[in-house]
């Protein structure tokens, strides 16, 4: 029987997972059908996606408001067009504020439901445990940590590691990144990653803009490359740049190669920290939500770190410079500071090449395994 699977993913990280996911699940259902909701890399897998993945792209708890009716409304259209059809699985690849109440409609009705990339129910809104056990059947995490609390409440898990944990190489060549991106060889790059949504580019980039300003007065031949996600973002930063009259290379994507080209990285917190660590580049992570939104998440939080780097290392490895924080002075001044000290910071290395080993699970071909596993008996 030809397997059917739905995918929903919301953001840029969750197409690279699902387009990884889709790769390995072909290798075991050659024929099967990939539709939903995705981004480009999917699409090149043969995924069919109803809608553009960038209506999804939202984040913060007072910006969804602005967009609740169309999010119900697709919402309401993916839970009619999974329960029309005999589907196998439905697949929600993080997202968990749209994905999750839509499982959970769908696991009502009979139908399988897998989650992969687990909320961070661990760090707050803990009681959301119970809303997730009523929505999945299994849930594919990414970080080893993240198994406890499903453990505890006997929610059926897998911790698969991170795709880009497996695609990054240990070891990231500074000189070849620069070639490959066109740049010259010679002089200090900064890269600089200010999101991929367009609220926290319109909230950061001008802040980082003013940073590179300062950063240029305090370090010779100090330039700057910075990645978009899409023309979207390229023109908005663009435009940003523009106004607070600052040269830097905009390039479409190559956010790895980036990184990988820079002496230090000022970057927008979420899974781009967790890159920064692979490819072993100093780094500050910055973040600006909408003043009420930080004022009800600063209640909520339960754990003392938002990067990625600092959570599984489970201490302060990287510098975190969130909302009235995140100034042009102390994004330049740390930013300096930690590119300055990174060669002698022979503990830092050492902890994101352990860091980057341990998360090395070959993540699609797992993923794959345990959905393979969920469906047998169908």
């Amino acid at each position: 029987m030809q397997k059917r699977f739905v995918i929903v993913a919301g953001e840029a990280s969750g197409d690279i997972l699902g387009a990884n996911l889709i790769e390995h699940l072909k290798q075991r259902f050659p024929d099967a059908v990939f539709e939903g909701i995705g981004g480009p890399l999917m699409i090149e897998k043969g995924f069919h996606s109803y809608f553009p993945m960038e209506r999804l792209s939202v984040m913060g708890l007072v910006e969804v408001l602005g967009r609740l009716r169309e999010l119900l409304s697709i919402r309401k259209a993916m839970i009619t067009h999974c329960l029309e059809n005999d589907i196998t699985a439905f697949i929600g690849i993080d997202s968990p504020d749209f994905n999750l109440p839509l499982a959970r409609k769908l696991r009502q009705k009979g139908v399988r439901t897998i989650h992969y990339v687990s909320p961070s129910v661990w760090a707050w809104r803990q009681k959301r445990i119970f809303k997730i056990k009523e929505s999945v059947d299994l849930m594919l995490t990414l970080f080893p940590f993240e198994l406890e609390i499903y453990q505890e409440h006997q929610v059926p898990a897998v911790c698969v590691g991170h795709t880009l944990a497996d695609e990054v190489p240990l070891s990231s060549d500074k000189l070849q990144a620069r070639q490959r991106l066109g740049i010259s060889t010679n002089e200090n790059w900064f890269a600089v990653l200010p999101g991929s949504r367009g609220g926290e580019v319109s909230r950061l980039m001008p802040v980082f803009a003013e940073a590179m300003k300062l950063i240029q007065e305090r370090v010779a031949n100090a330039k700057f490359v910075v990645p978009a996600a899409n023309e979207e973002r390229r023109v908005q930063i663009e435009a940003i740049l523009l106004e607070k009259n600052v040269q830097a290379t905009v390039v479409d994507g190559q956010s790895r190669d980036v990184m990988a080209a820079g002496e230090a990285i000022l970057l927008a917190s979420g899974t781009a920290a967790l890159e920064a660590m692979l490819v072993k580049r100093p780094m500050v992570v910055a973040y600006r939500f909408t003043k009420l939104t930080y004022a009800i998440m600063k209640r909520m939080i339960r754990v003392p770190y938002v990067s990625l780097p600092n959570l599984l290392a489970k201490k302060r490895l990287v510098p975190e410079l969130l909302q009235d924080d995140a100034t042009p002075e102390k994004l330049a001044s740390t930013i300096v500071s930690v590119w300055q000290d990174y060669e002698q910071d022979t503990q830092m290395q050492e902890t994101f090449l352990l860091l980057h080993k341990m998360l090395r699970k070959n993540a699609g071909e797992a993923a794959a395994s345990a959905i393979a596993l969920e469906v047998a008996h169908d």
